[in-house]
């Protein structure tokens, strides 16, 4: 059974979420505030996390982080604020795969879900086993880790995601909505600017001159592509 961390401190949307997801098949556990639900990450396994930003003790936004530094890379679902772009953007720079404003439909949020965890176990099974190198920079697939210059990068898990499609579907240009399919799992759901902005993250990271990168290109009018 496919298992979900709710974390999450309103009441009302904790029934109403377990009830549903419950429903449909999922085993959903629930903590209540930050440090719980770290703490509940850190000693069991899951295969997604739904984190609200806001939460007592420890906010989703650290919450996020830590999970990453701890070299947990499932899929997590942010619950933002109305209207909140800013932590959009933060939760996805920190390694949230997704994010969904508040109110949202349940139907929604099972699409992501869903969405995610297809997503995952595809990229899994084709993912390369072993090392791709490019220029000073070294992508290790079996242990979901880059290097440039031997140094390790600091990289999200999207990002990671991101960069592995691309490597092993290197040479062939890829529009916007064809990796918000084949990476994040759903057709424009968000809005394009996030491939964007994860393209401009892995250049400014990964690329020796990130402003005319050689490796991470654009196709003008078309997308992106690998370059080898």
């Amino acid at each position: 059974m496919t298992r979900l961390l709710l974390v999450e401190d309103e009441e009302g949307l904790i029934v109403t979420l377990t009830d549903r997801l419950g429903s449909e098949g999922f085993e959903v556990v629930v903590a209540r505030d930050g440090e719980e639900g770290l703490e509940l990450a850190s000693e069991q396994t899951f295969d997604l996390f739904i984190l609200d930003v806001m939460l007592p003790k420890k906010n989703g936004f650290d919450v996020c982080r830590d999970l990453r530094k701890l070299g947990n890379d499932a899929p997590i679902i942010m619950l933002t604020a109305k209207g909140e772009t800013l932590d959009k953007v933060l939760g996805l720079k920190l390694g949230a795969d997704d994010y969904l404003t508040k109110p949202f439909e349940i139907a929604e949020l099972l699409a992501r879900i869903e969405a995610l965890l297809r997503r995952t176990n595809e990229l899994s099974k084709t993912s390369l086993k072993g090392k791709f190198n490019f220029d000073d920079v070294e992508i290790d697939f079996k242990c979901a880790e880059v290097r440039k210059d031997k140094k390790v990068v600091d990289i999200s898990a999207m990002e990671f995601k991101l960069l592995q499609f691309l490597v092993i579907n290197k040479g062939t240009v890829h529009s916007r909505n064809d990796l918000l399919d084949a990476v994040w799992g759903y057709d424009a759901m968000p809005t394009t600017r996030t491939v964007d902005v994860h393209i401009a993250w892995l250049r400014q990271k990964l690329e020796s001159n990130p402003k005319h990168p050689r490796y991470i290109q654009t196709v003008h009018g078309l997308g992106y592509k690998f370059a080898s």
